[in-house]
């Protein structure tokens, strides 16, 4: 894309740019701030006024109706969830809390809780009827798995509508683009700072990449979790997916951490991810440049 205007502004907890080759009108740019709201209102589990946190606070369950738009999102997770056999899961929510990132920020395990506490499970504990869920005691839902690439995925939607047809969405790393030019983006190493594993040429299409060292704090704790176990993972430090969409690049992204790529086979994608060992693994048809 040839140099044109970028709209920046911040929304569900991160930094957001959007690219295009004029500027934005303001009645665009506040219906997308409008849009973020509107998404976070719904599934931050940092707000007071979500509906997640209702869910959460809610001490004999009940049903509870998600907008339908976000039908998608819900269908989404019940893929993810049935291929990776619960390894990614919506409900480790109330295990990120334990572990110390909840909506306070205290940061610090209550490993007492976690050990004695009952696995969530989304096939088991959560009965969904289209955008209805049903549950029977309180349930701490976390999206950050795929969430975030769905907004990026409804924001370049708003975009198309606009008539904007070039441009490229970029919330902190997650990206989706469209139009004629592609642009080439680097696969930021998550060891060696300033440096990339390799470059990949991104057109019409959704980037996203997820790496341990990026929510972490403290020795071997940080938000991508193994929803069998309810713990951090250990294994694998880094993913990247390109796939035609946001929010299944950057749902996959977080399944590479938790499941053997060949189980996510059904999904359209190429892809990269790095090991603790420092390992790099790919998928046979990606089709950027790595540095090894």
């Amino acid at each position: 894309m040839s140099a044109g205007d970028s709209f920046r502004f911040a929304a569900i907890g991160t930094q957001w740019q959007i690219d295009t080759e004029r500027p934005l009108a303001e009645e665009l740019r506040r219906r997308i701030r409008s849009l973020a709201e509107e998404f976070d209102r719904v599934w931050s589990r940092f707000r007071d006024d979500s509906l997640v946190t209702r869910i959460a606070h809610a001490g004999t369950g009940g049903r509870f109706e998600f907008p339908a738009r976000d039908a998608a999102l819900l269908d989404l997770y019940d893929r993810l969830v049935a291929a990776t056999d619960g390894a990614l899961d919506p409900l480790v929510g109330r295990d990120l809390e334990l572990l110390g990132y909840d909506a306070r920020y205290t940061l610090v395990p209550d490993e007492a809780a976690l050990a004695g506490r009952r696995r969530d499970s989304w096939t088991r504990d959560v009965r969904r009827e289209g955008t209805s869920i049903a549950t029977e005691r309180p349930m701490v839902i976390d999206v950050g798995a795929a969430g975030k690439g769905y907004l990026v995925d409804l924001v370049a939607q708003t975009l198309l509508d606009a008539g904007v047809v070039e441009f490229v969405v970029d919330a902190s790393g997650d990206l989706r683009h469209h139009g004629r030019e592609p642009v080439t983006v680097g696969l930021e190493h998550p060891v060696l700072p300033g440096r990339v594993l390799g470059t990949v040429a991104l057109r019409d299409s959704a980037l996203c990449a997820s790496a341990t060292n990026r929510r972490s704090w403290g020795d071997g704790l940080h938000h991508v979790l193994n929803g069998q176990t309810g713990r951090p993972v250990d294994d694998v430090v880094a993913t990247w997916v390109l796939a035609a969409d946001a929010a299944t690049a950057d749902g996959l992204a977080t399944a590479l951490f938790v499941s053997d790529p060949a189980r996510l086979r059904t999904f359209p994608c190429s892809w990269v991810r790095m090991l603790a060992n420092g390992r790099v693994q790919w998928s046979d048809n990606f089709a950027g440049e790595l540095f090894l």
